[in-house]
């Protein structure tokens, strides 16, 4: 069951070709069990963009072609789906109205201005964050870029645990959104802190700290403005490890 269920959550937060097969007998209801995968989906992912990235960069394409095909690889492997969430909730959340109107903004699929906003800066600041890592030689340039997506999803347990659903009714996100044990949420913390010290080190563990505590308070934030979380405030989350990670490797 426990191949089943990460088979099962790569094919839910990512676009991975997985065959639907090796998912059988997995629910959707008990998705929410494969939250201990989210670490190890983010390392398969990572490793695919910052293998493409570092090739990129290292075939003639230079740091600045790499950087832009390593936030690109991202967004192709998930299809975009943290970007989305990342972009409604700043439509929402910046749109300064009361709380059932920011609920049905973040439901239109229309992009609006935060949007359109939050998307530019976070695909500027991974660019830009990634070639100033270029500092550092190319086999330890892959770890580190590896490792943020590990960050990312990792991080996102804190918008899970403890929390409740913002909305009436179901969605996507309340699979995870107070579904999830102290048990899990610290197991998926700590399998995404050592797979960030086997590949990045210290400089990685310090950067995951620091992921968790900034993803820690934006969940709280979220909470604070919506009455909880919704599955778009967890792709924010997602969004914004993978951002703080990258920064703080710079002065880890």
């Amino acid at each position: 069951m426990s191949l089943n269920m990460l088979a099962a959550t790569m094919r839910f937060i990512t676009r991975i070709p997985v065959p639907e097969k090796w998912a059988d007998g997995v629910e959707f209801r008990h998705y929410g069990q494969g939250v201990r995968y989210f670490p190890v989906v983010g390392c398969v992912v990572g490793g695919l963009a910052a293998f493409v990235a570092v090739v990129a960069s290292q075939s003639g394409g230079g740091i600045y072609v790499g950087a832009l095909v390593y936030v690109l690889a991202l967004a192709f492997l998930t299809g975009g789906f943290h970007l989305d969430g990342l972009a409604d909730t700043c439509d929402g959340i910046f749109s300064a109205r009361k709380r059932e109107r920011m609920l049905e903004i973040m439901r239109d699929s229309r992009l609006g201005t935060h949007g359109g906003l939050a998307l530019i800066f976070c695909i500027l600041i991974k660019t830009f964050a990634v070639i100033s890592l270029s500092q550092f030689p190319a086999k330890e340039l892959f770890t580190l870029l590896l490792c943020a997506p590990v960050a990312g999803r990792a991080a996102m347990v804190l918008a899970m645990y403890k929390q409740r659903y913002a909305r009436a009714g179901e969605g996507m996100g309340n699979i995870y959104i107070g579904q999830i044990s102290g048990y899990q949420a610290a197991i998926t913390l700590l399998i995404g802190a050592l797979i960030v010290g086997l590949f990045a080190g210290t400089r990685g563990l310090i950067a995951i700290l620091v992921t968790y505590v900034v993803v820690y308070g934006v969940a709280s934030y979220f909470r604070r403005q919506l009455g909880g979380q919704t599955g778009d405030t967890l792709g924010a989350s997602e969004e914004v490890g993978e951002m703080v990670f990258l920064l703080a490797l710079l002065w880890a």
